[in-house]
């Protein structure tokens, strides 16, 4: 082959490399924890995945894990490289995943807290009230519909696992606590705050009512496999930090922004858990 062939399949090959559609490498799983139904998720994450997509330069597909165990096992093995999930669940999976920032909504801004639920002809008016109880949480995963229960209990002379018995919910989900507690199949439930009216198309009014609010959580956590470049969790940030309040994927995720997050700002989980 002589030099002028030589350049010519030289351009050639470059002028195809460069035409090929961005490699594996450049295509990322987002997905968030499935505290609802698969519906409900991908109305809340599409419109985020989408965002991402066009604000770092590279694909990222929403996907769905089955439960709270798979979602944590798929972020710890890589397989999810963006995820959002509560603090309790970040914590235990931060050694794979870092938090870039961090959801704001509501009163509670960068905060929430879960709440304690009863039948009004209970008899439970207080923390003390719960001891042997039969309780239905969301899941031990579950920040708001049992981690702050806990740490409000603990605070009070109870420890829950111990003093309570301790039922999980079908599917993890706030809806089946609530029916649950409002049919009388159990004495009280742990739910989070800001999902108290969720199931009022299910139940009986006035079959439920609060009984306490609970400790301050930190708020959900956008987080991204600690292997990603620093180019990359900077382009994830600031694409989630620059989100217009008025924007429609801060509308479908329910909240009304995110702010930069470090994830020392999750050690009182670590503490609550260490306990």
């Amino acid at each position: 082959m002589n030099k002028s062939a030589t350049l010519l399949w030289a351009t050639i090959c470059l002028v195809l490399l460069l035409s090929i559609p961005a490699s594996a490498t450049d295509v990322y799983e987002f997905s968030m924890l499935p505290r609802y139904f698969p519906k409900k998720i991908h109305s809340m994450i599409d419109p985020l995945a989408a965002h991402l997509s066009d604000e770092i330069g590279a694909q990222v597909n929403p996907v769905l894990s089955n439960d709270f165990g798979e979602y944590e096992n798929r972020l710890k093995s890589g397989e999810i490289d963006i995820g959002y999930e509560n603090p309790l669940v970040y914590t235990k999976v931060s050694e794979a995943h870092e938090v870039l920032a961090m959801a704001i909504k509501g009163e509670g801004g960068d905060r929430f807290r879960g709440i304690i639920i009863a039948r009004p002809d209970s008899g439970i008016q207080a923390f003390r009230d719960l001891k042997h109880k039969k309780i239905m949480i969301v899941g031990e995963t579950s920040a708001g519909g049992f981690l702050s229960q806990k740490l409000a209990l603990a605070e009070n002379g109870l420890e829950v696992e111990n003093d309570c018995e301790l039922e999980v919910a079908s599917d993890n989900k706030q809806e089946n606590v609530i029916i649950s507690v409002s049919v009388g199949d159990v004495d009280a439930g742990f739910i989070r705050e800001s999902a108290l009216h969720i199931a009022d198309q299910y139940i009986q009014p006035g079959t439920i009512k609060v009984v306490a609010p609970c400790a301050w959580l930190p708020n959900w956590a956008i987080s991204v496999n600690r292997q990603l470049s620093a180019e990359m969790k900077s382009a994830i940030r600031t694409a989630m930090v620059n989100l217009d309040e008025d924007s429609p994927v801060l509308k479908a995720m329910d909240v009304s922004g995110f702010k930069p997050a470090a994830d020392s700002e999750y050690d009182i989980v670590r503490q609550v858990l260490s306990k």
